[in-house]
């Protein structure tokens, strides 16, 4: 997907400026005004907060950018910081300000659905980024194969349970935020894997829990009264890294981590050193930037009033029954034996991960 000139122009982009706001009101354009980009709209696009992953505040706006600035489209990212006043005040400002797509990662559905419809109403294009807003009529929806994300989960916390050896093991499962779609959807995939280990007693279902907002504080307080009733839980689905480095710094406070598999996804780097400390089972990871390319790519078409040819498959609406015109992208489980392809694709740096204390693990795990 046009990879090379993707790479180039963030590179000399880099060289020269910053990258658009994040995390802030003030919002930034970029693109150039040369050859048939002068008749593309602006992209406005709106991402969810900095606190329930590391991608939000580095990752997505990082490649989103680089990716409209290689197709010399003009775009403003922002981020509300988990605040939902915040979202529509920068969701009616990007509206008012004429741009041509608008591309949002709901904190809910409600403000999502009151956002999209405000930009239907002005004629804008709408795309639902990594998370379907439910019944909000998006045009468009670009994201991973959600349960399929969960069934990878699923699937890894059964075999390192059976790597252990352990008798019917009690499994908690954390939940992500019950507001986010993605996290249904990811528990359908997971739950599809235990939930008959459940039923003919190879596993003990153990105590399953949301945790609102994705909020890694809240999900070391709830694994925390998890364990403190029931002292036998031998595995955890958590939900993400997050969740799941809450739910070890747990166990590490009753010296039981490395004993507990406990899962994960995003593949951030503090989940990944957790696989290499033995703590942490496995992750998920999903290529942000192909996401981010994909989703720019559809954005950009849009934008030059060009009819999208990348979104060949469909998504239900779970809520309206609408079925979504989508790009599904294929996630990859990552355990101990892989992480290195996580470092190869470029997502996290060797540096960033193999730091002092993990540098022999890394040496183990075949990153050179």
């Amino acid at each position: 997907m046009r990879k090379g000139l993707f790479a180039l122009a963030a590179v000399s982009l880099l060289a020269t400026g910053s990258i658009a706001a994040c995390g802030d009101d003030s919002g930034s354009d970029s693109g150039s005004t040369g050859g048939d980009s002068a008749a593309a709209g602006k992209v406005g696009i709106i991402l969810p907060d900095t606190k329930s992953s590391q991608r939000w505040g580095t990752d997505d706006p990082k490649f989103l950018k680089a990716a409209f600035d290689a197709a010399g489209v003009p775009v403003e990212i922002q981020n509300a910081q988990g605040d939902k006043t915040q979202f529509q005040t920068i969701a009616d400002g990007m509206i008012s300000s004429g741009v041509k797509v608008l591309m949002i990662v709901n904190l809910d559905s409600g403000t999502g659905k009151a956002v999209l419809e405000k930009a239907k109403k002005a004629g804008i294009a709408t795309i639902d980024y990594d998370r379907l807003t439910l019944s909000g009529g998006a045009d468009y929806y670009v994201s991973f194969d959600n349960v399929a994300v969960g069934k990878l989960q699923g699937e890894g916390l059964v075999k390192c349970l059976e790597e252990k050896k352990y008798t019917k093991p009690v499994v908690a499962e954390l939940n992500g935020s019950p507001t986010d779609n993605n996290a249904t959807l990811f528990a359908q995939g997971y739950d599809g894997v235990l939930d008959p280990k459940y039923s003919d007693g190879t596993f003990t279902k153990g105590p399953n829990q949301d945790v609102p907002d994705w909020d890694n504080a809240q999900a070391g307080t709830i694994f925390e009264q998890m364990l403190t009733s029931n002292k036998n839980i031998k595995g955890v689905l958590a939900a993400n890294d997050g969740l799941g480095n809450a739910a070890i710094a747990v166990l590490k406070k009753n010296k039981l981590n490395g004993q507990v598999p406990v899962t994960g996804q995003d593949a951030t780097v503090q989940g990944l050193q957790n696989i290499l400390a033995g703590d942490q089972c496995m992750t998920v990871y999903k290529a942000i930037k192909k996401e981010a390319d994909a989703a720019a790519e559809l954005a950009v078409a849009l934008a030059k009033q060009q009819k999208p040819t990348t979104a060949t498959g469909t998504t239900k609406d779970p809520e309206s029954g609408a079925d979504v015109p989508s790009v599904l992208l294929e996630p990859q489980a990552i355990t101990k034996e892989n992480v290195k392809d996580v470092i190869a694709d470029g997502f996290v740096t060797k540096d960033a991960v193999c730091t002092a204390d993990f540098a022999k693990a890394c040496t183990d795990a075949g990153i050179s």
